[in-house]
């Protein structure tokens, strides 16, 4: 969907654990570079090169890649995107997750535990073989290296100006961006989309939800005429009002 001149979601949807999901990175571009906010689940990389060339942008001008943060689902593609890249890709991320993505530190949500109970929510008709290497993949995520790392506030001069915002509580260093020239805010899963009301961040899946809800006061300080969420899409219309509201909860 485009949003404005360079920018708009990549709808990415596929059946993970035995249901269907879909997904919404961001793509930004001009005339010189290429940006991917978010990296999707692991394999998912013919998807968004598809999606991507909906837009008339080849996945071959892509030159930067921003994670939100270090959930599987963000960050699952990303290695697949850098090895199947003709040229240099730049990754960033806060200095929080950094060594999340890269490895050096197990992912905080993929637990021991978790990869046992991921088991048995799988499909029961799942081949053993794909049973096996979900596991696999699962205690053994894909990681890539993060070449420079995100402050709060910085800003961004390309493709109409991006604004690092640090919105933790999801995950310890998630960040959400603002796009100057649209006024889109690029919520990752600081905030989520349901039934098509914008809510606050999904309190299953936030690691501290007291500081989440926190994080969303940052947010009323921008002019935003349209919030992409990873999940649930996009919303337009009163979305200051209601970021408001969210955040005085």
């Amino acid at each position: 969907m485009i949003i404005a001149n360079g920018i708009a979601t990549l709808e990415i949807s596929a059946i993970i654990m035995g249901k269907k999901d879909t997904i919404y990175p961001t793509l930004l571009w001009d005339k010189d570079t290429a940006i991917l906010v978010d990296a999707c689940y692991p394999g998912q990389l013919p998807l968004i090169r598809e999606a991507m060339e909906q837009t008339n942008v080849a996945l071959d001008k892509l030159d930067t890649v921003i994670l939100t943060h270090q959930d599987l689902d963000h960050i699952g593609s990303l290695s697949s995107i850098l090895k199947e890249s003709p040229r240099k890709i730049e990754v960033l991320a806060s200095e929080v997750e950094r060594p999340y993505i890269q490895g050096d530190k197990r992912l905080l949500k993929l637990t021991a535990e978790a990869v046992e109970q991921a088991d048995a929510m799988l499909p029961p008709d799942l081949p053993e073989q794909l049973r096996t290497a979900f596991k696999a993949m699962l205690a053994n995520p894909p990681q890539a290296q993060v070449d420079r790392t995100l402050a709060d506030g910085e800003e961004l001069p390309s493709c109409g100006g991006i604004i690092v915002i640090d919105t933790p509580g999801h995950t310890p260093g998630h960040i959400s961006l603002y796009h100057q020239s649209s006024k889109t805010l690029i919520a990752g899963d600081a905030m989520v989309i349901a039934d098509g009301e914008l809510h606050g961040p999904n309190p299953q899946y936030s690691l501290d939800m007291d500081t989440a809800i926190s994080s969303l006061k940052k947010l009323t300080q921008f002019e935003i005429d349209t919030v992409i969420c990873y999940h649930g899409g996009v919303i337009q219309g009163n979305v200051n009002e209601r970021i408001a509201r969210l955040a005085a909860v």
